[in-house]
């Protein structure tokens, strides 16, 4: 049997992007700003001109290639795929595949079950784009709980299972934060001398800053004015990732529920927490740590960011603000 040349539907999504690539000049580099993976994407790097066409290219082709591959809402992917044959079939998988998934059983350990790629099944019931015009049903929560947990996803060398019909997976808890560490880490390899990765908030930098800077200047939007920063962060390299429900959300009878689904709980993480964001080496880590801190609430979020070693991070809840011992280490405004 013949093997499409695109079996996920790359060209499609590669020209979707491309179509919104703003391509500038500016602080002695180039920067590319497009849409992509649902959220606004930015790029800045410094290079020598000749690699720079280069380097842009290669940005947008791999993040085609990353969208088609892994969203669930794009029907060709690989995990639309995997999520289709539910109670039936294997699904194979490649080495990339294969590394993403062992990085999923990973961050699933690290968290304790916090963050589980089987969710699916309560982000449907809990879609915040939809208009609720109730709350689930015990009896709905119960069923969907009951398709949910990472231990029941089958692992086997080069290839994945969903043993029940109903499961799902969805990668929206560190896909992107993924992406922004494995973009950054390819224009590396390929000429860039500084490079500064922003996907949707989650961002990483690393090499030098631009010229008149002695670090990298990350603003931290303020939940209560999205769009303006309540402060700004210095880092020389690392990455800075947020989780919050001010964007993504529905209300009802006075109450919040944002897009972040405590898993234990099979509902949206209920309490005051507005955003949670988490300076860490990596944007995965990071990623990983402010979605767990901000579904386990204030008081056991704020401990498990101060007892993971190298990182940093603050929670702004409706009252106040609270800080890891390490966070005002970076502030620079």
């Amino acid at each position: 049997m013949s093997i499409p040349a695109d079996p996920h539907g790359t060209r499609a999504i590669f020209e979707r992007i491309q179509a919104s690539v703003r391509d500038s000049a500016r602080d002695g580099g180039r920067e590319l700003s497009f849409q992509a993976m649902g959220t606004a994407c930015r790029v800045f790097w410094i290079s020598p001109a000749s690699r720079n066409s280069v380097v842009a290219s290669g940005i947008i082709d791999w993040v085609a290639r990353f969208e088609a591959k892994y969203s669930r809402f794009w029907p060709q992917s690989l995990v639309s795929r995997i999520n289709a044959s539910a109670g039936g079939d294997w699904t194979a998988l490649d080495a990339e595949a294969e590394r993403l998934f062992a990085l999923c059983h990973e961050l699933h350990f690290l968290t304790r079950g916090s963050f589980d790629p089987s969710a699916l099944p309560l982000l449907r019931l809990w879609d915040w784009k939809r208009n609720h015009h109730r709350l689930p049903e015990p009896t709905e929560v119960d069923a969907a709980r009951s398709l949910v947990g990472w231990a029941k996803v089958q692992r086997q060398p080069g290839r994945i299972r969903l043993p029940e019909a109903g499961m799902g997976l969805d990668l929206g808890g560190m896909g992107k934060e993924f992406a922004v560490d494995q973009v950054l880490q390819w224009m590396r390899q390929n000429g860039a001398a500084s490079a500064l990765v922003d996907f949707g908030a989650d961002v990483r930098v690393d090499g030098p800053p631009p010229a008149g800077r002695t670090a990298w200047h990350i603003g931290l939007e303020n939940p209560g004015r999205p769009g303006s920063a309540w402060t700004g962060l210095g880092l020389k390299s690392g990455a800075v990732a947020t989780s919050g429900d001010y964007h993504r959300k529905f209300e009802l009878q006075g109450v919040r529920y944002g897009h972040i689904v405590d898993v234990k709980q099979g509902r949206p993480a209920l309490h005051d927490i507005r955003a949670v964001s988490v300076v860490a080496p990596s944007c995965t880590q990071a990623g990983m740590l402010s979605t767990t801190a901000f579904a386990l609430g204030p008081v056991e979020g704020l401990r498990l960011i101060e007892t993971t070693a190298g990182v940093a991070g603050v929670i702004l809840t409706e009252h106040q603000t609270l800080a890891s011992r390490r966070f005002y280490e970076y502030v620079v405004s």
